[in-house]
């Protein structure tokens, strides 16, 4: 926007320049930051199959013995799902977890 001159009193003319917002009153989304999404992994040493099932819905398998790293966001939560027997549909919740607490990849 350009500036605009405007008559003050004694007839001089001032340069006038537009309102320029208050940086302290930006909304709150405005604020808020993306996540960053970060690599970490998780071993399977305890259960016969593990499923980790994130917020999206997706779902990565963890045999046992096995680790597996991935990409999550943080604060995302993850379900850590237990799998005793393949050919049921029965499935444990062992813990619910958020990115930030399983260990970082290498």
């Amino acid at each position: 926007m350009a500036a605009l001159h405007h008559p003050n009193i004694n007839g001089d003319l001032t340069l006038m320049t537009p309102a320029r917002k208050d940086p302290s009153a930006e909304s709150a989304d405005a604020k808020r930051k993306a996540p960053r999404p970060t690599r970490r992994r998780y071993v399977n040493s305890e259960y016969p199959i593990v499923v980790l099932r994130f917020e999206d819905g997706h779902e990565i398998r963890v045999e046992r013995g096995t680790g597996k790293s991935f990409e999550g966001y943080e604060g995302e939560r993850v379900r850590i799902i237990a799998i005793y027997d393949p050919t049921s549909t029965e499935r444990v919740l062992i813990a619910t977890w958020r990115t930030e607490q399983f260990e970082p990849a290498p």
